[in-house]
């Protein structure tokens, strides 16, 4: 890990309400140990703000301001704004969302924030559901997976819709830059939210954040599934900087879907026909990703 990218403390601090084995609650810690001190985070409601600690106690040593579910955008904007006009130019305004404040409730303000081209690293961590409230699907939900308002049985087999694909939204907005992330592999995580901060204008990150309530996996299996998501081809890692599409890691050769989601309960009720149509949208969407990285 190069020198810029460790800190003499962390961040967050022991004792959040997390449950065991939350992605979530890792990719904050690792976030903030590039960012530093001098950050202010935004957090919508979802899992961060229950797990942050109940007032006047919390988690995170930096400011936080907490906001309604779809103001995370607006609101970190508006804080940037404010810091401009002080003259201060130096302080990390990061929005802190998960996949319902981006993917669906927070989508608009999102939208609105990249197209005006604030100055703020938005990081979604995607747990691919409403976890927070009780595993409902939002659409970032994956094809086929059992959720509380997707519920599989004989009239369908789990969540019927594609997962949507927010990085590609976000360079349809020709931001200057745009990258998955995993908690997984820090190294790479780390290095992609020193490079966002490092650029001038908004930026915006989708993490993985393995959720073995919702995801009904065990808890010690957390680092193991972000590392077959990215092997299995359904969480590809890669980055966006200024349109230019780089694969951060490159499987020439995927490894089966099943190994991936046979050890997790939502996917269970899948036959091995509907694994098949999944694992050829994986490729496909896969081998589009390689051939964009190909174009200089």
């Amino acid at each position: 890990m190069s020198e810029q990218i460790q800190v003499k403390r962390e961040l967050v601090t022991p004792g959040h309400y997390g449950c065991p084995g939350c992605g979530a609650t890792v990719a904050m810690q690792q976030t903030l140990s590039v960012l530093g001190e001098d950050t202010i985070v935004v957090m919508t409601a979802g899992c961060w703000s229950s797990l942050i600690g109940i007032y006047p106690y919390t988690c995170i040593t930096v400011p936080v301001v907490s906001v309604a579910f779809g103001a995370t955008a607006s609101v970190a904007a508006g804080i940037k704004a404010g810091l401009t006009i002080q003259g201060n130019d130096h302080t990390t305004v990061l929005a802190f969302a998960g996949d319902g404040g981006t993917f669906d409730i927070g989508f608009q303000p999102l939208s609105g924030v990249v197209e005006r081209n604030d100055d703020i690293l938005f990081i979604c961590y995607d747990n691919e559901a409403y976890m927070n409230t009780g595993v409902q699907r939002s659409s970032a939900t994956p094809f086929g997976a059992a959720t509380t308002t997707s519920p599989a049985g004989k009239a369908t087999a789990g969540q019927l819709s594609w997962k949507k694909n927010m990085p590609g939204i976000a360079v349809a907005h020709n931001i200057p830059y745009v990258a998955t992330a995993s908690p997984s592999y820090p190294f790479d995580m780390m290095e992609k939210i020193k490079k966002a901060v490092s650029i001038k204008g908004p930026s915006y990150i989708q993490v993985l954040s393995v959720c073995p309530t919702g995801w009904r996996c065990a808890p010690d299996l957390s680092v193991r599934m972000g590392r077959l998501a990215v092997e299995t081809g359904v969480f590809p890692l890669y980055e966006v900087e200024y349109g230019q599409y780089k694969m951060s890691i490159e499987t020439p050769t995927l490894r089966p879907l099943a190994d991936y989601t046979k050890i997790q309960g939502r996917f269970r009720h899948l036959s091995e026909d509907q694994l098949k149509v999944i694992q050829s949208r994986v490729e496909l969407e896969y081998n589009k990703l390689v051939e964009k990285a190909k174009k200089k």
